[in-house]
């Protein structure tokens, strides 16, 4: 059977499936989007001021702020992506969940408290205390809209693929429909919610998501007593690959090119997430510096387990399903994780296997729509406060126009991902978020540290940094096989991949540090050092801090 037949055979049985289940399958969806809506009414209602649509009235706590932090950073590329690149590629696939995690003790270390002292809203915050603010804010708030963007492709590309497999739509038109709906939804969240809405859904969410890979991580582990010799053993064996799925280099190990590959997929995932403006604003939502770094260890306990988590996911799934079928369901491997939870629960003929696909299905679904939330927030408000208020009005918008400037972002910003996020709806999630880390980490990481802790960066150095770094990301992955030149590409008939790998960051982040340090280098603009020692200060005592 072709593979062709054999996706057709696959996406009938789900359809079937759907059919039979699909009043539970529509009432849980519902059920979540409803709850969801209601929360974002009730977070609209005080939502008054814009410290509340930033930042949530800065009213939460550091265990709130953890939660929600987890529930932002634990994506459809977590649930969907990851479980599929283990199930596919073993040990290779597995480095995404350690590169996920150790990223976060690079923001821990470096930026969650510092940044939460210097700034008030938004990443430009920071930059423009120390130098000229409309250029600056100009470029931050570029390189957010960018990043942000980039994020967005992954969890729509996730909604599409993930719904679509359980209410067997197999037509792109039905395919794009979806990824229209989770648009909409986000656009309604943030334009209503604002930042206490968006937090609320992202805590309520990290608990269904945890709760939901503990069951299925206990229901696979009991399959195989709890021997996780065992599980591997099936997973290697059912894999097709032998002793080699459990080893490294099955898919970054097959050339110099896949090697460096992998190189550059490290350094992106460990050096991104303290660049993510979605993570970033985030530090905004606690009142003091301590309750920002305790919101940071909160965090990483929870997705520490998390991504513990994934990797039983991904064997499982690798164990318990054929490669082809997972491939021929969606060829990324973005459907392991529900296929798992459908055949651990008896399969596609059972009543518990139809609910535990639900369950899960709706789970990860509630995952895709607190992260758009909170992603088009990040976006659209650093379009109203870094170029609508202070660089297009100068500093003279009122509160009010400032947030009427951010729900027509939000908009547009949605409008935006809805059209790119269907061209991308047939690539990994978890590739397409590296991506983003990538470009985050390329553009925004180089100029807040040495904004942070350099006294001679200037603002040359700040614009060289941001724009060169997000133009050579941007540059590279356009040029890249993740655009073209592959079955998996977005556009894979085409072939201008001229550049050979698929993550750009190990050419892209040095080049961001190099550039912010030669722009400030050759800069005619001499620091100003009382600013600098002032910001100091306040980055490391929170004297002054909003």
């Amino acid at each position: 059977m072709s593979p062709a037949q054999t996706a057709a055979v696959i996406d009938l049985a789900a359809a079937s499936d759907a059919s039979e289940h699909r009043p539970l399958i529509i009432s849980l969806f519902a059920a979540f989007v409803v709850a969801t809506l209601c929360i974002t009414v009730w977070a609209g209602r005080q939502t008054k001021s814009a410290a509340d649509f930033y930042a949530g009235g800065r009213q939460f706590t550091g265990f709130q702020n953890g939660l929600a932090i987890s529930g932002d950073y634990m994506s459809a590329a977590s649930f969907l992506g990851i479980a599929g690149a283990i199930a596919l590629f073993g040990y290779d696939g597995f480095l995404y969940s350690i590169g996920f995690l150790v990223a976060w003790l690079v923001a821990l270390l470096l930026v969650a408290e510092p940044l939460r002292n210097s700034g008030r809203y938004t990443m430009g915050d920071v930059l423009a205390y120390r130098m000229r603010q409309r250029p600056v804010r100009t470029a931050a708030g570029t390189s957010t809209i960018v990043v942000s963007i980039f994020y967005l492709l992954a969890q729509m590309a996730g909604a599409g693929v993930l719904v679509s497999l359980l209410l067997g739509i197999t037509s792109d038109a039905g395919k794009i429909l979806i990824v229209a709906l989770v648009g909409v939804l986000m656009i309604v969240y943030v334009t209503i919610g604002g930042m206490k809405g968006t937090t609320w859904v992202q805590m309520v969410k990290a608990v269904l998501l945890i709760t939901g890979t503990v069951l299925i991580t206990f229901l696979i582990l009991l399959k195989f007593d709890f021997n996780v010799s065992d599980l591997l053993g099936s997973a290697a064996a059912n894999s097709g690959q032998g002793s080699a799925f459990l080893e490294p280099g099955l898919k970054y190990g097959a050339s110099a090119t896949s090697k460096l590959d992998f190189l550059s997929l490290g350094i992106a995932l460990v050096l991104g997430t303290a660049g993510l403006p979605h993570i970033l604003i985030r530090f905004y939502t606690v009142p003091t510096a301590k309750a920002a770094r305790k919101s940071v260890n909160w965090a990483i306990g929870i997705i520490g387990a998390f991504y513990l988590m994934t990797i039983v996911l991904g064997f499982g799934a690798a164990a318990l399903l054929k490669p082809g079928d997972i491939i021929a369901s969606n060829k990324a491997g973005n459907t392991a994780a529900p296929l798992a939870a459908l055949e651990i629960g008896g399969g596609g003929d059972s009543t518990g296997g139809a609910i535990l696909l639900a369950v899960i299905s709706a789970v990860a679904f509630a995952t895709i729509l607190a992260v758009v939330a909170g992603l088009t927030l990040a976006s659209s408000s650093s379009f109203a406060h870094d170029i609508y208020a202070n660089v297009i009005r100068k500093g003279k918008a009122t509160e009010k126009e400032e947030m009427r400037a951010a729900r027509w972002a939000t908009v547009l910003i949605g409008v935006v991902s809805i059209a790119l996020g269907a061209l991308a709806r047939d690539l990994n999630v978890a590739g397409l978020v590296a991506l983003a880390f990538a470009v985050a980490a390329s553009a925004n990481l180089p100029t807040i540290l040495y904004s942070l802790f350099w006294k001679r960066f200037t603002t040359q150095g700040a614009l060289w940094s941001i724009y060169g770094g997000l133009a050579a990301a941007v540059g590279l992955v356009l040029f890249s096989p993740v655009v073209s030149g592959k079955p998996t590409s977005m556009f894979p008939d085409a072939n201008f991949d001229f550049f050979p790998l698929e993550n750009p960051g190990l050419i892209s982040i040095p080049l961001g540090f190099l550039l912010g340090w030669l722009g400030s280098v050759l800069s005619k603009e001499k620091p100003d050092k009382g600013k600098y020692a002032e910001l100091e200060v306040k980055s490391l005592t929170g004297v002054g801090a909003h």
